[in-house]
């Protein structure tokens, strides 16, 4: 895997590479953004609550000083934290009515993945150099 990804630098070059994933990171965040703050609106009842919009939307917003930053450690652990939207897009999946979002947050969230470690291993690399 590892001389893969060196082949893949070598043929297209770290700062193509990092311009990429970060454009994969921001249009998967601002998705899953939507998708979660949506989801966070579906369980209100008559009365209006903000508290599960800020229980779901929390965890990706602490993230933004990172992804506006470029830091490559924040967007690793980005990466980590995108796949507790995977768990709750796979656990959406099994409940009447709700397949299509799960399949979509578990999809966007896996998308998130790869570009936030993409984006960590090129600009580490572009760092160095």
């Amino acid at each position: 895997m590892r001389q893969w990804l060196e082949e893949v630098e070598a043929r297209h070059g770290i700062d193509k590479l990092t311009l990429r994933s970060r454009q994969v990171v921001l249009a998967s965040f601002a998705i899953l953004l939507v998708l979660v703050i949506y989801r966070g609106f579906l369980l209100q009842d008559d009365d209006f609550n903000w508290r599960p919009v800020v229980a779901f939307v929390l965890p990706l917003v602490l993230f933004l000083p990172s992804i506006i930053g470029k830091r490559a450690r924040g967007h690793a652990w980005l990466a980590f934290v995108s796949l507790l939207y995977f768990t709750q897009g796979v656990m959406l999946v099994t409940l009447p009515g709700q397949g299509l979002r799960g399949v979509v947050e578990a999809v966007v969230a896996l998308v998130l993945f790869a570009g936030c470690m993409g984006y960590a291993r090129f600009r580490s690399r572009q760092l160095r150099q």
